[in-house]
């Protein structure tokens, strides 16, 4: 499973689903002389103008249970609403980045991914729709949401990641690892050196909405000596501050995850000046803030499954201020709100369902599998919020 804190490891597009939508056959063999690129922008055009003469508003679309996949829903439609990502997929721009890459033998999980958005987003109805063939392929992705158990829906959320980002990774060919010595240049330099590294092998349009970078000091009590390490994160898993209280907030979360902890006994770490096993202080900032921060609030226990939290975080809707957590002061780090994935339940007999801010209207949703209604942002915070989805407010439209 790809790790918080580790990096994972122009043709014509093709034309649109012309079967999925019967109004474009005709259109389609009217334009028949037109140039590739400028059919499919016609086609697309057209799509999203038919969705928007309809009754029916954009992307209010429920996807039908297929046994036990509420999890993997809401994070669909958490994900639908990130319209940078939406738009990625509405205009068949992935096409070009899956097409810059001929070897690449698999792009089975994006196009279902791609053409799942663009039913969700420009159907005439308000029917739901099934998810199957996303499904069959990310369970041939990553084969342990094979199956109809009940699943993790963070854990969802990283795999699908994962596989999406592979498929449109715009690195053909990883170059050789090799071992570079940073240590002797400043901390700014050291970081943009360390991410222009990892875009070496890892550069997607995943990678540039969801993916920052944390900074790990380690200070020697002994000689002060301060070793800094930086690396890529998809998204945080928070822990829940103050366990006892019924409610904390968001801010306390990030204070808690942020915090400067003492390495001593068995966690001594060596010192890289004294060469010798000293106690030591570490603490986490972040280096380089995300287009999208995705905040994983840590209900579960990791030891006991069946153990959840239901504490209530009190979370910002808009000018969610992250500056005192970064690294570097001039950083522009205010976020806000436009998705949550919701865990209600127990571990036994859980349900998940998301609350979306719909990109286009800026009014609230919930969807519940087939069911989408309106809601009161008001309504948007509770004590079933598990992952939140902010973005960076210079690309917001809030």
């Amino acid at each position: 499973m790809p790790s918080m804190r580790q990096s994972y490891t122009v043709t014509v597009p093709e034309e649109p689903p012309a079967a999925a939508f019967p109004f474009l056959k005709q259109e389609m063999r009217r334009k028949g002389s037109m140039s590739g690129s400028v059919l499919v922008s016609t086609f697309v055009g057209l799509l999203i103008n038919q969705a928007k003469n309809s009754k029916i508003a954009q992307g209010l679309v429920g996807l039908k249970n297929l046994g036990n996949t509420c999890f993997m829903n809401s994070i669909l439609q958490c994900l639908s609403n990130t319209h940078s990502l939406r738009d990625y997929c509405l205009h068949n721009s992935y096409r070009r980045d899956l097409n810059n890459n001929n070897s690449r033998t698999n792009t089975a999980l994006m196009d279902e991914f791609a053409k799942l958005m663009q039913t969700m987003w420009t159907l005439s109805s308000s029917e739901a729709i099934s998810p199957s063939e996303f499904k069959t392929q990310i369970q041939r992705y990553a084969p342990r949401f094979v199956g109809y158990n009940q699943q993790d829906a963070q854990e969802f959320l990283r795999f699908l990641l994962d596989g999406l980002h592979n498929e449109v990774n715009r690195v053909t060919v990883r170059p050789r690892g090799t071992v570079e010595d940073f240590d002797h240049l400043p901390d700014e330099e050291k970081g943009r050196k360390m991410w222009n590294k990892y875009l070496e092998r890892e550069d997607s349009k995943i990678v540039d909405l969801f993916v920052g970078q944390l900074k790990s000091s380690l200070t020697c009590s002994y000689c002060g000596f301060c070793s800094t390490v930086f690396d890529p994160f998809w998204d945080l898993s928070l822990p829940i501050a103050k366990k006892g209280y019924s409610e904390v907030s968001l801010m306390d979360c990030l204070r808690l995850f942020t915090k400067e902890d003492v390495l001593d006994g068995d966690e001594k770490p060596t010192c890289y000046k004294c060469k010798a096993r000293r106690r030591c202080t570490k603490k986490f900032t972040i280096q380089k803030f995300p287009k999208i921060l995705v905040l994983h609030l840590k209900r579960f226990s990791e030891a006991r499954r069946s153990s959840k939290l239901s504490t209530f975080v009190n979370f910002p809707m808009k000018d969610l201020d992250l500056q005192e957590f970064a690294s570097e002061n001039s950083i522009n780090a205010v976020y806000n709100l436009y998705a949550v994935s919701n865990h209600s339940g127990t571990t036994i007999g859980g349900h998940y369902t998301a609350y979306c801010r719909n990109p286009n209207s800026g009014e609230w949703y919930t969807f519940n599998d087939s069911r989408v209604t309106p809601m009161s942002s008001s309504q948007v915070r509770s004590s079933d919020a598990y992952v939140l989805f902010y973005e960076l407010a210079s690309s917001s439209r809030m």
